[in-house]
């Protein structure tokens, strides 16, 4: 593995150059910088995976987009916290269900125990507050427009925007229906922990449709954001003589985190220690490093095809946030509702 990678270290080392004049590059002020119109400008809206399609309210609700972002930018750079929230929803509700805002549910009589309720959304999943108040800013403009899945997934690329300074930014497909159930049993068989091996990753991955680079490429949103320390404490990440987390960062975790964390004492802490609030591919150098909180953070070099997109997704730059666009509209995409297939609800919290 270890020549493998040096043989690929230096192949990319050569691509570097080349692949920043095929395009891989951030590209010039205006193509991302500054936050460009989250749709494209052409009349008609373009056929999207799914059924969904971009500029799909350019019609019936022309500013949607651009009232998601204006709440969204306002919450993230007053907390980034909560923009690193925002795209974790995304990523929870479209496992889970599909991406038809199921996971915004609270508990009802139809649904006593719904998806925000489980272990791995309760208490750590953040951003409802933002969706509440981007929902209420769409239903004052357009009323009964504008469904919530739509938003929470406009609310994720616009996180993804402010956090990477405008170099992730993309035009999202849209068209998703709300759905009316969400159960707390189908995070947990839905969701990957932070726990899985490869093998376990790359299965629950395919189920959904996305391949090995998506994981690789999703994975770096880990990037931002903070983790409770029972998330890797509780999986032997800091026991030095079965993990191989870099021993600086484990002697730190272990000043910042108790032995045995339980729901009274399970303190949080980052997960990306060198560009914490930014969104960027630093998290791939974390990882050849060894840097990183989770099982499934290291078990990206357990195999050299997910090694090589490691080494490609840190060393070249430009390519990491690219690609990472692509997986976010793919995922998006995941078993959405359309048409007459579930609602718009009024209230993102409750179905109609």
């Amino acid at each position: 593995m270890a020549n493998k990678l040096a043989i690929v270290a230096l192949l990319v080392l050569l691509c570097a150059a080349t692949c920043q004049a095929a395009g891989y590059g951030y590209g010039s002020p205006g193509s991302g910088y500054g936050y460009p119109s989250p749709t494209p400008a052409t009349p008609a809206p373009s056929p999207g995976a799914g059924g969904l399609t971009v500029g799909f309210y350019n019609s019936m609700c022309p500013n949607a987009e651009t009232i998601v972002r204006g709440v969204v930018e306002k919450a993230v750079r007053q907390n980034p916290g909560i923009g690193a929230g925002l795209i974790r929803m995304l990523f929870h509700d479209c496992f889970v269900e599909g991406c038809d805002a199921s996971v915004l549910l609270d508990n009802s009589t139809a649904n006593p125990n719904p998806e925000k309720l489980a272990p791995p959304n309760f208490p750590s999943l953040r951003g409802f507050e933002v969706i509440d108040a981007a929902k209420a800013a769409l239903e004052a403009a357009c009323p009964n427009n504008v469904s919530c899945a739509d938003v929470v997934a406009f609310a994720a690329r616009d996180a993804s925007a402010v956090l990477s300074d405008g170099r992730v930014d993309f035009p999202m497909p849209a068209g998703r229906r709300d759905g009316r159930v969400s159960n707390a049993s189908g995070v947990l068989n839905f969701l990957p922990p932070p726990s899985f091996n490869l093998t376990e990753l790359t299965a629950n991955f395919a189920a959904k449709g996305l391949n090995v680079d998506d994981l690789v490429v999703l994975s770096g949103a880990h990037t931002v954001g903070r983790s409770h320390c029972s998330s890797f404490v509780n999986d032997s990440r800091l026991n030095s003589s079965t993990s191989d987390m870099n021993p600086a960062l484990a002697a730190s975790l272990r000043q910042q985190c108790p032995a045995n964390p339980a729901s009274s004492n399970d303190p949080t802490v980052v997960q990306d220690v060198v560009t914490p609030a930014a969104l960027d591919n630093q998290y791939y150098n974390n990882v050849l490093n060894r840097s990183v909180l989770f099982t499934s953070d290291a078990a990206l070099l357990r195999s050299s095809q997910t090694a090589v997109a490691v080494l490609l997704n840190a060393k070249v730059p430009g390519l990491w946030e690219d690609k990472f666009a692509k997986a976010m509209v793919k995922m998006a995409g995941i078993e959405v509702k359309t048409g007459t297939n579930g609602e718009i609800r009024r209230n993102c919290r409750a179905v109609n």
